[in-house]
């Protein structure tokens, strides 16, 4: 699967396009909108399988990079493509229209992002069978089982890989290891709720997998900087400062 998170804040509207074929251990914030220039943001998962199809339709597929590195890059939108993202937009207006209408959009937008400058990395990901589609699989299972233990064993077979293989191309694709990508997924989970949810330090640590709370503070810290509480109070103030000047700009 990839994501494609399509956003706008501007006047006149520019629209930018974020696409990523794995789902990192991430966080962000809006940090300019206000009633007038709303932030508006759209994330379209876009299915390998109809990326193919498209490319096989192509009289010139695009040329995929050399780099086996983790496709992620952001692009200015050009009219075709926002004039799909609009239309994809408006059909919530018309839900009985979406059955029918949407993957005729989706496999539209596939076609504008392969003909785009970045063409050639989505190349690379529809290719079947490939090392990065075999490593999603893993990412997969670590997104939905991070509090659990995993060993990077199984999550070599689940890849159908040998674990050196599988370490090698886990790390090219994310930049990271098995254990810091899962330590990362465990520690923003943990960190959205001790803010969102008003979580204690040890009921995070507990939901997010962590049996010593000693382990968990130290690792919380060096990843965000402060301890888990002064962090947490600190997320939680900053959201309320940016409510209350959204409230008064209104």
């Amino acid at each position: 699967m990839i994501s494609a998170l399509f956003t706008t804040t501007s006047t006149p509207p520019k629209v930018e396009c974020l696409v990523v074929s794995v789902e990192l251990p991430a966080s962000g914030r809006i940090v300019e909108a206000n009633p007038d220039v709303p932030y508006i943001g759209v994330t379209i998962d876009l299915d390998v399988t109809v990326m193919r199809e498209v490319v096989e339709q192509l009289d010139e597929p695009p040329v995929p990079p050399v780099s086996h590195g983790p496709c992620m890059f952001v692009s200015q939108v050009d009219v075709p493509l926002a004039d799909c993202i609009q239309r994809l937009v408006r059909l919530s207006e018309t839900p009985k229209a979406i059955p029918i209408l949407y993957p005729s959009i989706v496999r539209e937008i596939c076609f504008w992002l392969l003909n785009s400058p970045h063409g050639g990395e989505l190349y690379r990901l529809a290719l079947p069978e490939s090392n990065i589609e075999r490593v999603v699989k893993a990412i997969s299972m670590l997104h939905t089982n991070f509090a659990q233990t995993l060993h990077v064993e199984h999550l070599a077979e689940v890849a159908r890989m040998s674990p050196s293989s599988f370490h090698q191309h886990f790390k090219a694709l994310t930049s990271m290891t098995p254990l810091q990508f899962q330590k990362q997924l465990r520690l923003l989970e943990a960190r959205r709720l001790m803010v969102a949810e008003a979580a204690s330090v040890a009921e995070a640590a507990y939901q997010v997998g962590y049996e010593s709370a000693s382990q968990f503070s130290r690792e919380y810290c060096r990843m965000f900087g402060a301890a888990p509480k002064r962090d947490a109070m600190n997320q939680q103030r900053l959201n309320s400062e940016y409510a209350s000047r959204t409230v008064r700009t209104a």
